[in-house]
């Protein structure tokens, strides 16, 4: 059994797919549909144009087991992200055999903190379709077994944990997004070449260096390996999240939020509606979140001529208890619990020479 670390082996036999780093899904969830957010809720010029893509991009699934209804702007609500390659003949319906990027997140809108951690491809697990076993296959099988809702399904299982929401990305938008804000800036640390999202080799080369990357330059230096290790790979993917984050939120993008819109709405599937959306974006608006990564440790084992993916067990119940506590709706964020401690200590003091008897600050577990 090898560690993940052996990244240059498990390169050689990732299919063109698999290369496609997981920055991608991460990159569109993070900035970019927190933009599509603050457009609809906020930019009523864009309105319409939003609406009729969010609409379009609806698909309620069928559950075998209902999950509890909550409100976004009051209780944490928890999402399951796909990422999946279309054929060119299937632009809408994401029909992908497999998922290649799968992310589960949480959104606390108590704590004002984001939870997220991405779930290998290739890891091996019971599929479970309407209550029942269907095998042990990789998580990413469970899409073309029965799409959104086994995955869905599957997920649940494995992580113990509920999932209010989903949304299924075709990796299209990555490219055209970051086109769409005429490009990210971003230091390139070393000059190197790397296929592009075609699968040409050599076609795109970047060298070292500040400068403007395009989609497929920046997805280029999101997944590429040859320049140094998973750990720096890692670390230039969240740098690439900063920089679209960045560019989004920039005044100037605002005119390009309709295309942006456009692109998101034409290349995602989602069981959320307009005041969905809207909920959630009201929740973030006074104050920024907190943003939580989490990375399973894993190891590789072939079985069946399969090569897959074994979860470490600690490293498992670490994420498990982290992603349950943020989903906790009776967690009190550090912030507000100090907030709420100055507010009563003044009122303590105010009230001190009226009466002896003082009113304990009250106290709960924080993240």
């Amino acid at each position: 059994m090898s560690k993940n670390k052996s990244s240059r082996a498990h390169a050689r036999r990732s299919t063109k797919s698999k290369k496609k780093s997981q920055i991608v899904i991460l990159a569109i969830l993070i900035p970019l549909f927190t933009i599509v957010l603050i457009t609809m809720a906020y930019l009523a010029k864009f309105y319409a144009t939003t609406e009729n893509a969010i609409e379009s991009s609806y698909h309620e699934i069928d559950r075998a087991t209902p999950v509890e209804s909550v409100d976004p702007i009051e209780e944490p609500v928890s999402f399951l992200i796909m990422g999946v390659d279309n054929d060119d003949a299937d632009t809408r319906s994401l029909g992908s055999a497999r998922a290649d990027s799968i992310i589960y997140a949480t959104v606390n809108p108590i704590t004002r903190e984001m939870n997220m951690v991405s779930i290998p491809r290739d890891t091996y697990l019971p599929i479970i379709k309407n209550n029942q076993f269907v095998r042990n296959d990789r998580i990413n099988a469970a899409y073309a077994v029965g799409e959104e809702s086994t995955m869905i399904e599957t997920v649940e299982n494995w992580l113990d944990v509920p999932i209010h929401y989903y949304a299924t990305f075709n990796f299209d938008a990555f490219l055209e997004i970051i086109d769409a804000l005429d490009g990210i800036d971003m230091d390139v640390p070393i000059t190197f070449s790397e296929q592009d999202s075609s699968g040409k080799l050599g076609t795109i080369r970047l060298e070292e260096g500040f400068q403007t990357l395009n989609g497929e330059e920046a997805l280029a230096l999101a997944r590429t390996r040859k320049i140094d290790n998973d750990v720096e790979r890692g670390h230039r993917q969240q740098l690439v999240i900063q920089a679209i984050m960045k560019k989004a939120l920039n005044l100037g993008s605002i005119p390009k939020y309709t295309s942006i819109v456009e692109t998101v709405g034409a290349n995602m599937r989602t069981n959320m509606r307009m005041n969905d959306m809207t909920a959630l974006a009201q929740t973030g608006l006074d104050k920024e979140f907190t943003i939580e990564s989490h990375v399973f440790e894993w190891s590789s084992f072939t079985e069946r001529g399969m090569d897959l993916v074994k979860i470490d067990p600690t490293s498992f119940s670490n994420i498990q208890m982290d992603l349950k506590n943020s989903l906790d709706k009776n967690q009190t964020s550090t912030q507000s619990l100090t907030e709420e401690t100055n507010d009563e200590t003044t009122s303590n003091t105010i009230n001190s020479d009226k009466e002896s008897n003082t009113i304990s600050p009250k106290t709960s577990d924080s993240q």
